[in-house]
């Protein structure tokens, strides 16, 4: 299995990344979002990477960073959703969005993504939710627009419960959660700590 790749981008467009590592360029198929975070070519790049295996092809699927790539696995893993799925709603929302939709049952916010319709939208929601149960304070500001703020101490272990749903450790997590305020809604917190963790190349 590739974990991940580092070298030089030599090729990138809105669905395909191509990173030559060791004189060998790794073709890697990647989201909207990725493709916006990539450096131009030429220049040094590093994807998270997963690999599918079918019986006529192998693709590489890369992710400019983990929580993307953890959402990723977490959505091929429903029944009835394929890489291209997961690839199209990761395009159209971030992992946060995704992981606060599900946690909140905004199957809705999940039909934006092309290829998804109600009925897998509801799929999705149905198989995915335990994972994200530490997710539940009394209101998703990114679904009601409407701003509850439950204690600070239970915003921030809602913020490590997402991060750790989506492929970072509890101590990843809790050292980058406890910089922050508290009294912040639980997506800006997920939101604020993914950049964070991003800068330190985790």
């Amino acid at each position: 299995m590739i974990y991940s790749l580092r070298g030089k981008l030599i090729h990138r467009d809105t669905q395909i990344a191509v990173i030559e590592c060791g004189g060998v360029g790794f073709r890697c198929r990647i989201t909207m979002t990725t493709a916006r975070q990539l450096p131009p070519p030429g220049e040094e790049a590093l994807l998270y990477t997963h690999m599918n295996v079918r019986d006529d092809a192998i693709e590489l699927f890369g992710f400019a960073d983990r929580a993307e790539l953890g959402c990723f696995q977490l959505l091929i893993s429903v029944s009835g959703v394929g890489p291209k799925v997961a690839i199209a709603v990761l395009s159209e929302l971030s992992p946060e969005r995704v992981a606060l939709a599900i946690a909140s049952g905004d199957y809705k916010t999940l039909t934006k993504a092309s290829g998804v319709g109600p009925k897998l939208a509801q799929r999705i929601v149905l198989e995915l939710k335990d994972k994200f149960g530490g997710l539940q304070p009394s209101e998703f500001s990114a679904m009601s627009g409407d701003i509850g703020i439950p204690s600070a101490s239970g915003n921030l272990a809602e913020a490590v419960s997402a991060l750790t749903v989506l492929g970072f450790t509890s101590g990843e997590a809790s050292a980058v959660v406890g910089k922050l305020d508290g009294t912040q809604p639980v997506e800006v917190l997920v939101r604020d700590a993914l950049k964070m963790l991003a800068k330190r190349g985790l």
